[in-house]
Order: structure tokens, then C-alpha cells, then sequence
């Protein structure tokens, strides 16, 4: 079984940098695509950033041109680089893997790591 364990979150004021990490038990980089997810107070879980096999990456519009998702293969963690973070990213921040063959999530929902973003 894949277990994966977000880390990184934290308190920064509008305009600051967090760069999460997402730990995962072997590399499974190159048999799914893994993606950051992010869930606010009282909204649903949405996405933030993907990255596929072959190092394709994705960003939803409000996230792109400040996020950066990457990965290191040896270090079998993924991480996303967050700049110029706005109030409105305040949310858990998830990760996962999707095996899109069987429509399925590779591991269970862990705990995420908390994102806040406020003066």
C-alpha cells in the first residue's frame, strides 16, 4: 500500500512563499500522475496542481504563474513551491496519487497540511 504525508503549511502574511512536501512510501512517479488538492472551511476539495509520468505539469487558473508543483524522484517526494500567496489560499493542502486506469485515488486522504494566508 501508498501512504503519503504532506508537510510544509503554515501561518504567512499576503505576498509571503511556502513550499509543501508530499512524502510518499516508494516512487510511484512513474506509473501515476500525483497532484496537490486543497480544501477551504466549509467548501469542497478542489484542485491546485498535477504532474504527470513523463513531467507534465498543470495548474488551475487561479494558482498559475505563482505555484510550482516538481518532484525528485530519489527523494520520492513531490512538492509545490507556493509565491505571492493570496488570502484566498487559506486552505488544507492534500496530496495523491490517481490511478486513472481503475478511477481511483492510490492512497487514503491523510491529514493534509494547513495553509494560511492572513496580515
Amino acid at each position: 500500500q501508498v501512504q503519503l504525508v504532506e508537510s510544509g503549511g503554515g501561518l504567512v502574511q499576503p505576498g509571503g512563499s511556502l513550499r509543501l512536501s508530499c512524502a510518499t512510501t516508494r516512487n510511484i512517479f512513474s506509473i501515476y500522475p500525483m497532484g496537490w488538492y486543497r480544501q477551504a472551511p466549509g467548501k469542497e476539495r478542489e484542485l491546485v496542481a498535477t504532474i504527470s509520468s513523463d513531467g507534465t505539469t498543470k495548474y488551475a487558473d487561479p494558482v498559475k504563474g505563482r505555484f510550482t508543483i516538481s518532484r525528485d524522484n530519489a527523494a520520492n517526494t513531490v512538492y509545490l513551491q507556493m509565491n505571492s500567496l493570496k488570502p484566498e489560499d487559506t486552505a488544507v493542502y492534500y496530496c495523491n496519487a490517481r490511478d486513472n486506469w481503475n478511477a481511483r485515488w492510490v492512497a487514503q486522504w491523510g491529514q493534509g497540511t494547513q495553509v494560511t494566508v492572513s496580515s
